[in-house]
């Protein structure tokens, strides 16, 4: 994805390079993330079906639901993700800044630069806590001189370099797991993203690591879109703007379960007054 194909921010318009090679002009659009109509499959089956959400910018959007709904499912088709699943195929589209991500034209690399993720369980490479925030980077050909600067921002902002600032050349897998979730959203921020995934990122920590993971969200949001996959209701309640409930439907022939979005609102009227009778079951805990 050229920085053509892809609008900057605080661009308007965007000049859109389409597979025939004919520059349009895209009017820009006031959502980060817009998912129309989106179906998901695996190979015949349908995992995912009716999706349409917009994703406003400096918000945190949590999405919520019981087990196998498709939550994690559709926050990968943010960044393409779901493009490593081998059968994986999706329907519909998903648009960042105006732009349709699943257009033959577009870098699937370059989107997940742009739209970053963090994953359920704490993944640091086996390296060195420096080398894991230089590490996209790296790759993508920034000047080792401005490396310094970049480890010691990205730490900031994820509220981990009073910890980690006198052990940089340590192993990161000798921090605790919260400080590993942390360094892996530090390691996400360091590829300059607009948007980040967050699958489950507190799903293994601890009360106290949840509740700095949970601060840190809120500091972030200055700065980043944020979209979050999250079983604990609570958790939903206290740190996003708008909430997604997703629920599964049972095809009584095969017992296929595939999700579907009930409904996405502002999180106050989610949790207060949603307009779907299974919305209210499912957070007032009679489902689910």
């Amino acid at each position: 994805m050229s920085t053509e194909q892809v609008r900057a921010p605080q661009r308007p318009t965007v000049s859109r390079t389409q597979p025939e090679g004919v520059v349009t002009e895209t009017p820009a659009s006031p959502a980060v993330l817009q998912a129309d109509d989106l179906h998901v499959y695996y190979g015949e089956f349908l995992a995912v079906k009716d999706v349409d959400l917009d994703v406003p910018p400096h918000e945190i959007v949590a999405m919520i639901g019981p087990s196998g709904c498709g939550k994690s499912t559709v926050l990968r088709c943010l960044n393409r993700m779901n493009d490593l699943i081998e059968g994986c195929r999706v329907t519909g589209a998903v648009r960042y800044h105006g732009i349709d991500l699943y257009q033959p034209a577009v870098n699937p690399v370059e989107v997940r630069r742009r739209i970053g993720m963090v994953f359920q369980k704490p993944n640091p490479f086996p390296k060195s806590i420096y080398e894991n925030i230089v590490f996209g980077p790296r790759i993508s050909g920034m000047p080792k001189a401005g490396f310094e600067e970049l480890v010691e921002t990205s730490l900031r902002k994820a509220a981990l370099w009073d910890e980690v600032k006198d052990r940089l050349k340590s192993s990161a897998l000798g921090l605790s797991g919260g400080q590993q979730q942390r360094l892996c959203i530090a390691r996400a921020i360091a590829s300059n993203p607009d948007v980040l995934l967050m699958d489950e990122p507190c799903s293994a920590l601890d009360p106290i690591a949840t509740g700095r993971i949970e601060d840190l969200m809120h500091e972030l949001k200055a700065d980043y879109t944020i979209v979050i996959v999250t079983h604990n209701m609570q958790q939903a309640a206290r740190v996003s703007d708008k909430t997604a409930f997703f629920t599964v439907e049972v095809n009584p022939d095969s017992d296929r379960r595939t999700g579907v979005l009930v409904e996405y609102d502002d999180t106050e009227k989610i949790f207060s007054a949603p307009a779907d009778q299974r919305t209210e079951n499912y957070v007032t805990g009679r489902f689910g």
